[in-house]
């Protein structure tokens, strides 16, 4: 049976759902719990992790503008919400002490940026539009954790919009972002350029990794509480 592009996307998606247990430090955070060291290393990573991805999206950009121009439109929205991101999370990291005096002593967490490693391995190595539904699905999953964080700063920490503007970046619909992906996807498509073995591949990888940089974080926090 021939599936459409959003068929496609909202299948792989639920696929690749993750387990609701999975990450053991949003609940802490979600019932203020969470270290105040442990926000701060997750600023700290998070700077890593945009400017990382940063560069692995305006890569993909490039690297498909030839012969996949609607992927190319998608990785370059991503490449510009990061740069948007990486500005926002300035206030997050101010107000859980993050500075750029900490940062430049910081070791980052192996488990933390083996996420960001992947995604520029997809960059190398991914057809973009599988790359494409692989990175949807996480994308899903990712904002519904900083919708959770971004209630909680509030109501536990006392942050007010300007520090949680990180998280409800990633928390707000990005109808742009969908539309971009729904023509990337239906282009491959048509083109025949999909191999969903290997979606499911890449996205169970990028979801393992996710889990991966939770949980570093929630090590971290027992180790500080």
């Amino acid at each position: 049976m021939t599936r459409t592009a959003r068929e496609l996307l909202e299948g792989v998606t639920g696929n690749l759902a993750p387990d609701p247990h999975a990450n053991r430090l949003l609940p802490l955070i979600a019932r203020g719990a969470a270290q105040l060291g442990t926000l701060a290393a997750l600023a700290l990573e998070q700077r890593l992790v945009i400017a990382a991805d940063h560069r692995a999206f305006v890569h993909l950009a490039q690297r498909s503008a030839a012969a996949d121009a609607e992927s190319a439109a998608f990785f370059a929205t991503l490449a510009e919400g990061e740069a948007v991101a990486g500005d926002r999370l300035t206030a997050f990291a101010a107000a859980v002490g993050a500075d750029e005096a900490r940062a430049a002593e910081y070791e980052p967490l192996a488990d933390c940026q083996a996420y960001p490693a992947y995604v520029a391995w997809l960059a190398l190595n991914g057809e973009p539009a599988d790359v494409v539904i692989a990175l949807g699905a996480n994308i899903a999953a990712w904002g519904g954790y900083c919708e959770t964080i971004a209630e909680a700063l509030r109501r536990h920490y006392g942050f007010d919009d300007e520090v949680c503007g990180f998280f409800d970046f990633f928390a707000e619909p990005a109808p742009d972002l969908e539309i971009k992906a729904l023509a990337a996807v239906q282009a491959g498509l048509d083109a025949e350029r999909i191999s969903l073995d290997d979606v499911l591949r890449h996205g169970r990888l990028l979801q393992a990794y996710e889990e991966k940089f939770w949980h570093a974080l929630w090590e971290l926090d027992q180790r500080v509480a």
